[in-house]
């Protein structure tokens, strides 16, 4: 599936602790923009939207996820280094076992380098930060 010719399917998990949300840093050479988003990925044909969340953070940070709720689901058109894309996303509240909790996991995602971290809810809220889509507000 190319990414930026067809929607995409994809689910993000809302992992919250003492206020704070999980999430990868990523940056948009284009725009000069650094942003974060909930981790998750794509949903795999004939794989479960709550199997994909496990699957991914799995591949990710090498976490075993508790699925809690699933909270809702939205549309996001937008434009990532100068290309167009097009999701549905599924959302859900996830938990972190303390055993597998850091401060900050490094992943390695195909050609992407990135990290993921703890932030406070409100430095998003706020606008210090900029988190990725909007329609996550609605789940914090």
């Amino acid at each position: 599936m190319d990414k930026f010719k067809e929607i995409r399917p994809i689910v993000l998990g809302l992992a919250i602790k003492n206020n704070k949300l999980l999430v990868s840093e990523g940056y948009d050479n284009i725009k000069n923009q650094t942003f974060y988003r909930c981790l998750g990925g794509g949903i795999e044909f004939l794989e479960k939207s709550s199997d994909a969340l496990k699957r991914e953070f799995k591949e990710e940070i090498g976490s075993d996820i508790i699925l809690k709720d699933f909270l809702g689901i939205s549309e996001n058109i937008f434009t990532y280094k100068g290309k167009k894309a097009h999701e549905l996303i599924l959302f859900y509240s996830i938990d972190i076992s303390d055993y597998d909790y850091q401060d900050e996991y490094h992943i390695i995602d195909g050609k992407e380098d990135y990290k993921a971290k703890w932030i406070d809810i409100h430095e998003f809220k706020d606008k210090k930060k900029i988190l990725y889509p909007e329609e996550v507000f609605k789940y914090l």
